[in-house]
């Protein structure tokens, strides 16, 4: 019995030796640990009160570091809902004093949205490890449109038509050439209602600003192509309207749809007939017959430029489009080799009529030889 005492003893005297020494490793381990600093510090400067499905918007943070000699600063996103992230995350910026201000562009893709936390890395070159910081998402409310009939789906602070050309489509059809900018929205997402077709020629978006050339077939009875957007300015719907003026020449380019005063080929023809003008003139005054070879070139030149156009060759498997555009919208591929009215020309393309009365436009490379 009195070894077991002793034993029991001896082992309390040992355990309490070792949690002695542990709680001394512990707290020296304590003392000895770096401690982490705080380098970024995050906060909100502007966030929208209210967004709209659709729409294009930005969040401004600023972001002051304590370290002055760095690469730069990196962002990542996390927890984001109904939103689509712009530009890679890649932020705006804009320095203010020792402090950054960054920009970041998101769309809404839902009325049930919530913004990303947004966490900060700051780098230098010599490799250096900082600590992270992260400024947490702040609400932010979302609403669906009730759209309107004649909505063509863009939500912006500015839409504008700039230019617009009308000329027959077929028999039953017309077809309306327009360009449009617009700020901050997509033009991707332009859609018309009501239409018999319709599409994008060219198009160029961008976060700023956006353009584009669009077409849409109607109807030989519509007089007017109306359509509304919605201006996050002013909160309500803006209706433009496109008046249908139908134009006897279908030549139909992106520079027609550029204002111009008059085409080379006029002024080709009012030089000529002018000297031919001048040339009667001056025949009648002196009766002179060097005035009649005078007269006789403008004159052939004149009758070159009036006269009708020639049928044109082209090849099986063509594509007819409805602008000379590389990336034009195809309406019609020939079946076989066919010989078409050639109605026009431009660079690198030839207009045509095709049996059915449709206007289009091939290129040069598919035209053939008879």
């Amino acid at each position: 019995m009195v070894r077991f005492f002793l034993a029991l003893l001896l082992w309390s005297v040992a355990l309490f030796g070792f949690e002695e020494d542990m709680n001394t490793t512990t707290q020296e381990e304590q003392e000895t640990a770096p401690v982490v600093q705080k380098v970024l510090y995050l906060s909100y400067v502007d966030v929208p009160k209210r967004v709209i499905k659709g729409e294009l918007f930005s969040i401004t943070i600023k972001t002051f570091s304590v370290i002055q000699d760095f690469d730069n600063i990196e962002y990542s996103f996390s927890g984001e809902k109904g939103v689509e992230i712009l530009n890679d995350g890649i932020p705006k910026s804009e320095i203010e004093g020792h402090a950054y201000l960054d920009t970041f562009y998101f769309k809404a893709t839902s009325d049930n949205i919530r913004l990303p936390d947004i966490t900060a890395t700051l780098n230098d070159a010599s490799g250096n490890i900082y600590p992270q910081a992260t400024l947490k998402a702040v609400p932010i409310e979302a609403i669906a449109l009730n759209p309107r009939k004649d909505f063509c789906n863009i939500v912006a602070k500015t839409f504008a038509i700039k230019h617009y050309k009308t000329t027959s489509y077929d028999a039953t059809h017309n077809i309306v050439v327009f360009s449009a900018t617009a700020i901050q929205t997509f033009l991707k997402d332009f859609h018309l209602n009501g239409v018999a077709s319709q599409g994008f020629e060219s198009l160029d978006d961008t976060i700023e600003s956006s353009k584009m050339i669009y077409y849409a077939v109607i109807d030989k009875k519509q007089e007017n192509l109306p359509f509304s957007y919605f201006n996050t300015i002013k909160n309500d719907y803006i209706k433009l309207n496109i008046p249908i003026i139908v134009e006897e020449d279908s030549v139909v380019t992106q520079s027609d749809l550029k204002p111009k005063d008059n085409s080379k080929k006029q002024i080709k023809l009012f030089i000529a007939l002018s000297v031919i003008l001048f040339g009667v003139v001056m025949l009648l005054w002196r009766q002179r017959y060097f005035y009649i070879v005078f007269i006789a070139f403008p004159a052939i030149y004149v009758a070159i430029l009036l006269m009708p156009e020639k049928k044109v060759c082209v090849k099986e498997d063509s594509k007819i489009r409805i602008l000379p555009l590389e990336n034009g919208t195809v309406f019609e591929v020939t079946t076989s080799r066919i010989k078409l009215e050639k109605i026009g020309k431009t660079k690198g393309f030839v207009k045509v009529e095709l049996p059915n009365k449709k206007i289009g436009w091939v290129k040069d490379e598919d035209t053939c030889s008879y």
